[in-house]
């Protein structure tokens, strides 16, 4: 008995050896430079007799209908001011910053050669948590007034489910998405199953590219909901699977299962125990499985791979 515990254990080190060797990458050799421009810092203290030179360090924050007079009076905003001290207390120093965006740029590149590093730019947008972080290809603005933390007083009305990643800790998540949306080409198939797979590719590529992060962190769940999905996970399937969902073309499942949203609708009496997007999670765990059974698969690979095929070869099995 003794004998096959041993094999057992061995076999289940060299699982975890081969999943954590392709996330624990040595990136140390891969070369990215970028540069960060503070245009929160530059623009709340700029004057009257500077601003030309302000416009013409950011054009692209100018547009022509904003005016010099629009520009002063948000620049003497008595709001606006306490907004960019506050934001101030927190991201004086952005070396911190700096240096995870380094990593998250390391990474990418080591699984993307052609990729290269934009050039980042911190501002404020009055707390737009629709708009955190901006990608196009040359450009990462992150909107650093919506990172102060999530019990700040500055957001006290927002939803929990919002203000739970309105934190510093949360930037290098939203800058991997963001770059991330651009590398998954959208799938043609609009079945519930597809969509979730969809989205478990998107977090498994989170995986890669962010391998220091916790999943809590990477999935961006309260820490109550988090543990819920965790104990739950095996319900959930079992749901999906009594109520025939995964072949669905329903588009209501997205805004139940995917979407950001407070909860999963499971049309269910605790349903506020759930966290929303229940639907990424178990996605992200079917890709998970079809990766640990197909370590010679690439990410390139994995991204091209069809879903309903996916979804065959994953051998996934809920957590119990």
């Amino acid at each position: 008995m003794r004998f096959y515990q041993f094999v057992l254990l061995v076999f289940l080190g060299i699982m975890s050896c081969k999943k954590d060797d392709l996330q624990n990458v040595d990136v140390s050799n891969v070369d990215v430079q970028f540069s960060v421009e503070r245009f929160d810092v530059d623009f709340y203290t700029s004057k009257k007799e500077n601003l030309l030179e302000l416009k013409q360090k950011y054009p692209y924050f100018f547009p022509q209908q904003i005016t010099d007079s629009i520009s002063l009076a948000k620049i003497n905003s008595k709001d606006e001011q306490e907004l960019f001290a506050e934001t101030q207390k927190i991201y004086k120093n952005i070396t911190p910053l700096k240096e995870q965006l380094t990593s998250l740029f390391k990474h990418v590149k080591y699984y993307n050669p052609n990729f290269s590093s934009p050039k980042v730019i911190t501002m404020l947008t009055n707390i737009d948590y629709d708009s955190r972080v901006l990608y196009a290809d040359s450009l990462l603005i992150v909107s650093l007034d919506v990172y102060l933390g999530k019990n700040h007083k500055f957001y006290a009305d927002y939803p929990k489910y919002i203000k739970e990643n309105n934190t510093k800790n949360h930037i290098v998540v939203d800058a991997a998405n963001a770059i991330i949306a651009k590398q998954i080409v959208p799938s043609k198939n609009r079945s519930f199953i597809s969509k979730m797979i969809e989205e478990g590719k998107k977090m498994y590529l989170l995986d890669m590219y962010l391998p220091s992060i916790s999943d809590k962190e990477k999935i961006g769940f309260e820490a109550n909901k988090y543990d819920w999905v965790l104990n739950n996970e095996e319900q959930i399937w079992a749901y999906f699977i009594e109520k025939e969902l995964l072949f669905s073309t329903d588009t209501n499942l997205n805004q139940r299962f995917i979407d950001v949203a407070p909860f999963s609708k499971f049309y269910m009496e605790h349903d506020n125990l759930s966290p929303g997007r229940v639907g990424v999670y178990i996605g992200w765990q079917i890709v998970r499985s079809y990766m640990n059974y197909n370590n010679d698969v690439s990410l390139q690979e994995l991204l091209n791979k069809n879903a309903t095929d996916l979804f065959k070869e994953s051998k996934y099995k809920p957590r119990k």
